[in-house]
């Protein structure tokens, strides 16, 4: 009896990893698509709304799902409370998204670069900026809609099979 609850609990344990790990696969494209999302409709704000960033950001939380509306809410509350520039802040939230999100490296990267160009610009060039980091995340979105394709089913079978090696090789 016990040692069909220690395979019950070994079984459940790695086939709950395997899922874990490919619904982060498949959070990412999700995530990348509103990260896109959120883009196109900060370019809108700042070119034919004339909005200032704080309240843009706000617009964005109330219009975004999570972790993303999370980090446009950090933004926009911390430019209303603090008189730090933008890139800071940016950076800061940025490294809370990190933590929260199935972003990967490169895509943190991109986003810490056009975040270092916020508000320091005039509106044209801020447009080609927020273009360039557009086809950026269009290029990642191509690459994590593969690794779905590729990894998802990959991670859920290893974790359950795992299991099932473990449970063999300790009866």
């Amino acid at each position: 009896m016990i040692s069909f609850l220690g395979a019950s609990l070994i079984l459940f344990s790695t086939s709950w990893m395997g899922f874990a790990m490919a619904k982060k696969v498949k959070e990412r494209p999700k995530q990348l698509r509103e990260l896109k999302v959120a883009l196109q409709s900060l370019e809108a704000e700042i070119m034919y709304g004339h909005v200032p960033l704080d309240e843009a950001f706000g617009h964005l939380s109330r219009q975004l799902n999570e972790p993303i509306a999370a980090f446009f809410g950090e933004l926009a509350g911390a430019l209303q409370e603090t008189a730090s520039s933008v890139p800071i802040l940016w950076e800061e939230a940025l490294t809370r998204l990190a933590e929260r999100s199935s972003l990967k490296k490169a895509e943190l990267e991109v986003l810490q670069q056009f975040g270092s160009t916020l508000g320091r610009h005039d509106r044209d060039n801020q447009k080609r900026h927020i273009q360039l980091t557009l086809s950026h995340l269009e290029r990642e979105l191509d690459e994590a809609t593969a690794a779905v394709a590729t990894y998802e089913k990959l991670y859920k079978s290893v974790g359950v099979l795992s299991g099932l090696l473990l449970i063999i090789l300790l009866i």
